[in-house]
């Protein structure tokens, strides 16, 4: 497999084809797995149920990825939902005789970012059944997602969820789009050597002021406690935070003037 290019077009070429699902509920939350992951075409072969994409259990479990559902394509045949695709992949853990060639998810992921210019589709079948042989003999490839060989049983929402989220994964990163880091948690600048030393040394005069630190007989603390920093990866916020408790220490343990 070629390395992954710097394309974040797979984002728009690649479908999810689910086959006579049954659940309207599984593809409702095929949806969102989808969008969660930054994919949108979505397109199913034959669903048992005519109004799958409008069903009550679909549109509850797809949560805030309706548009998915929305723009979703009905077809009547794999031929169809195939049009134009010049790379399939079928999802399935069950063993085939006769089938193509046997990649991993992640192998697989690499490829289809590689070569979005394929039109890729992945191919899922039934809850009940799977995928039947002649729709697994029209892919170029059968994906295997590593598993419990003793239970390898995977939801259609959960097979989706890890392809998508292994084809995010091998896009190169930096070509993403912002990733909302401040949803995920603030981040400080981080801090120089010079504030750590500052923090250090203030942080050692207000443990000597408490006797916790024997000037004397210092031992190994304050190396022990700059391994310790160094570590954590200190921000300037962290910083500021040690040295007001330095400060305020220093200010208990001093003694008033007469």
């Amino acid at each position: 497999m070629n390395t992954p290019q710097t394309d974040i077009s797979i984002f728009s070429s690649l479908r999810f084809i689910l086959v006579e699902t049954s659940h309207p509920g599984n593809i409702g939350m095929v949806a969102r797995a989808m969008k969660t992951m930054g994919f949108s075409r979505l397109v199913l072969v034959r669903p048992r149920l005519p109004n799958a994409l409008t069903h009550e259990a679909a549109i509850q479990l797809a949560s805030n990825a309706l548009d998915v559902l929305e723009n979703a394509q009905i077809t009547d045949s794999i031929d169809e939902a195939l049009k134009d695709c010049r790379f399939a992949g079928a999802v399935t853990s069950r063993f085939r005789e006769y089938s193509p060639p046997i990649i991993q998810a992640r192998e697989a992921a690499a490829h289809l970012v590689s070569h979005p210019d394929l039109n890729p589709a992945l191919v899922f079948g039934s809850e009940k059944f799977g995928l039947p042989n002649e729709i697994v003999e029209k892919c170029h490839a059968m994906i295997s997602i590593p598993a419990n060989p003793h239970y390898a049983s995977l939801n259609l929402a959960q097979a989706v969820q890890i392809l998508a989220y292994e084809c995010r994964m091998a896009i190169p990163q930096e070509t993403l789009p912002d990733q909302n880091v401040e949803s995920a948690g603030f981040e400080d600048k981080p801090a120089t050597v010079a504030q750590i030393d500052g923090m250090l040394n203030h942080l050692e005069e207000a443990l000597t002021s408490i006797r916790f630190l024997d000037e004397n007989n210092p031992k190994k603390l304050m190396p022990r406690l700059r391994r310790l920093f160094a570590r954590s990866r200190l921000e300037v916020d962290e910083i500021n935070i040690l040295r007001g408790i330095a400060k305020q220490i220093l200010h208990k343990n001093t003694p008033p003037e007469k």
